[in-house]
C-alpha cells in the first residue's frame, strides 16, 4: 500500500494510545498485510508486515 493509498485505509489508533497527543500507533489492515503509521505524520511512510508477522508481534507483545 503506498502512502496515498494507506491514507485512503480503514486506520484505527492503538488503544494503548492516549488522548493527549503523544505517542499514538494507528493500524490498517489489508488482505496479506497490515499497515502501521504514526498518527502524527499520517502521510509519512508507514511500516508493512505480513499477517503472519504481525501476529507473531502481538502474541509476543501481549505475553511480555
Amino acid at each position: 500500500m503506498s502512502t496515498e493509498d494507506s491514507a485512503r485505509g480503514a486506520w484505527f489508533k492503538s488503544s494503548y494510545s492516549g488522548n493527549e497527543g503523544g505517542e499514538c500507533v494507528e493500524v490498517a489492515t489489508t488482505p496479506g498485510a497490515v499497515h502501521v503509521r504514526d498518527s502524527k505524520e499520517p502521510m509519512a511512510e508507514c511500516l508493512v508486515f505480513t499477517q503472519e508477522s504481525w501476529a507473531a508481534f502481538v502474541d509476543f507483545a501481549a505475553r511480555s
